[in-house]
């Protein structure tokens, strides 16, 4: 009975990785952009920090690293490619809960799927022209490592909680394409994986790393970097997704019977 789930989500996975060629032809374009993103701002950082030792606790090399980093787990952070924002709102995914798998599972499954492709098209060979970039994103220890991929799967966790509760909320309000809006700006303001929480001003970055939006890039980008206390980072993303995990569950099983399918 496993076996058969983990088959159909592994299609499922499969399917969406293997059609993403088919489904955006330009997605090399796209990763073009994004490695000219990280040009810019590697660029701007070696500007701003040139010369200037310690800036808050972080040095250059420190910067780059994590920037360098944060387009690399650039989906995983953001928690985005999930299929349900365009399923709302065409409708589609009223068919999801016909299907003889869970929603939730069929939406993780395809975005794992998504995953994997960019991982091995823009990911790894992003992680191979680092010393272009003139950072080493060589770990300092294995358990370094280890304390980080415990912490990014912490952030997919919570990510993926805050990415159903939106999603319940759109189905509550009927708001699509707004909230999800409202959704990736917060996100991006808040997570630190563009700016270095630290760098905001007003003691601003301590008081939104208590918030879960941290635990998805700040988190283990901090842990990775030797800059944050991995103890309290990890504790705060276990307490973050053991909090949010049940407010998705409890949204969605309100809001399931007041589905409103938009569009065809």
């Amino acid at each position: 009975m496993i076996s058969a789930t983990l088959n159909k989500h592994y299609k499922t996975a499969l399917m969406e990785a293997t059609g993403h060629i088919g489904d955006s032809p330009l997605f090399l374009l796209d990763y073009v952009l994004r490695i000219l993103r990280v040009i810019i701002l590697m660029s701007l950082w070696q500007m701003i920090l040139a010369n200037k030792g310690s800036v808050d606790g972080l040095t250059l090399e420190t910067v780059l690293v994590y920037t360098f980093l944060a387009e690399v787990f650039r989906q995983q952070m953001e928690c985005r490619g999930s299929g349900m924002e365009p399923a709302i709102w065409d409708g589609s995914i009223a068919n999801r809960f016909l299907r003889p798998a869970g929603v939730f599972s069929q939406f993780v499954a395809q975005m794992f799927g998504r995953w994997f492709f960019e991982f091995l098209f823009f990911s790894i060979p992003l992680l191979l022209l680092s010393p272009l970039f003139g950072v080493s994103i060589l770990p300092s220890s294995p358990v370094a490592l280890g304390l980080f991929v415990m912490s990014l799967a912490l952030a997919i966790a919570v990510g993926l909680a805050i990415e159903l509760i939106f999603g319940a909320m759109v189905v509550l309000t009927s708001t699509v394409y707004i909230l999800y809006q409202i959704r990736d700006a917060v996100t991006t303001l808040l997570s630190g994986a563009l700016l270095p929480l630290a760098f905001y001003p007003w003691g601003l970055g301590e008081v939104f790393g208590w918030l879960p939006f941290a635990s998805m890039a700040s988190a283990p980008l901090r842990i990775y970097t030797e800059t944050g206390d991995p103890g309290h980072l990890i504790l705060l993303q276990v307490i973050w997704a053991a909090v949010l995990w049940p407010i998705a569950h409890v949204l969605w099983r309100i809001n399931r019977e007041k589905l409103v399918s938009h569009g065809g």
